[in-house]
């Protein structure tokens, strides 16, 4: 099925998703642990959207980016990992055309808005923080509505440039993606045309990205230093920094992760894949236990909920 002979991407009906090469014994164990760290990530997330949904002293932009974040990443995690663990225990490990263009249409959406929605939550700490008499004005719930739409119009027109590129390419050489899911870079080396626009493609969407976001939450940090080491009370400074390590600890650990995968070389494959279950799994079953165990409004509307329950009991 479009092996060798064929000269566009048309006679591709599916692929061979290679997953993480190790022994056959082994399969089982990273089936196992997939799931469990799924089971988590949906856990997590699932409860906190509940959580912000349901209380209202939460009602609050913070709160609000902090529910969208969390359905981003209980998206892009879905996206690929229920799929990744049934090909660990099949022996044929395919992914349709379609379904490998709809895979990496939806991962590359949910990670670029996750990059631009948790620059608006830098953006909101640097309000309430340096402008908290302009708090109402400037984070209204109409902003905000418009700040993540904004982020999401930002993955959806980024993913279709992603997808434009990589899958106009030919595949006459292979169907077999060195990966567990469908990434663009594993795609590439199984095509047989030029991918100097791809690479162009890319390195230009890492750039629009990556730059503005950086620099918003950059800068938005550096004001916010700069406002916190004016207040003179030791306890005011450690009130105010305390609203935003959550979201500096998330932040480094998504940027961390990825940056990991991506500075890793090209030919050493396994590491990436490896670093790539970093940020899919892990970046998301962490991200709602940083918020819980560091932000008081959380932790006390867990303990009421944890409360009700027990009384119905």
């Amino acid at each position: 099925m479009g092996d060798k002979g064929g000269d566009n991407h048309s006679e591709v009906t599916d692929f061979i998703l290679v997953g993480i090469r190790v022994r056959p014994e082994l399969h089982s164990l990273i089936f196992l642990l997939f799931l469990v760290i799924y089971g988590m990530v949906l856990l997590g997330n699932l409860s906190m959207i509940g959580i912000i949904v349901t209380d209202p002293r939460l009602n609050t932009p913070m709160y609000f980016f902090l529910g969208n974040l969390s359905i981003i990443d209980l998206s892009y995690c879905t996206v690929i990992i229920p799929k990744a663990m049934v090909n660990i225990l099949s022996q044929k490990k395919t992914i349709s055309f379609a379904g490998c263009v709809t895979q990496l249409f939806l991962y590359a959406l949910f990670m670029v808005t996750e990059a631009f929605v948790l620059a608006a939550m830098a953006y909101d700490r640097f309000i309430a923080i340096c402008n908290p008499l302009l708090y109402g004005v400037r984070m209204s719930r109409g902003i905000c509505i418009q700040l993540v739409a904004a982020s999401y119009l930002c993955g959806w027109v980024s993913s279709i440039l992603q997808i434009s590129v990589t899958f106009s390419m030919s595949f006459c050489a292979s169907r077999v993606i060195d990966h567990f899911y469908c990434d663009s870079n594993p795609i590439e080396k199984i095509s047989c045309s030029n991918i100097l626009m791809n690479k162009m493609v890319s390195l230009s969407l890492a750039v629009v990205v990556i730059l503005p976001t950086i620099i918003v939450i950059v800068v938005s940090y550096m004001y916010i230093v700069s406002t916190v080491l004016q207040i003179p009370s030791t306890e005011g400074r450690k009130k105010a920094f305390s609203t935003c390590t959550s979201h500096l600890g998330v932040v480094s650990l998504l940027y961390g992760t990825v940056s990991f995968v991506y500075f890793t070389p090209p030919n050493n494959t396994e590491i990436r894949k490896v670093a790539s279950v970093c940020y899919i799994l892990f970046t998301p079953m962490l991200n709602p236990l940083i918020y819980s165990l560091r932000n008081k409004d959380v932790k006390d509307a867990m303990r009421k909920v944890l409360w009700k329950k027990k009384d119905l009991l």
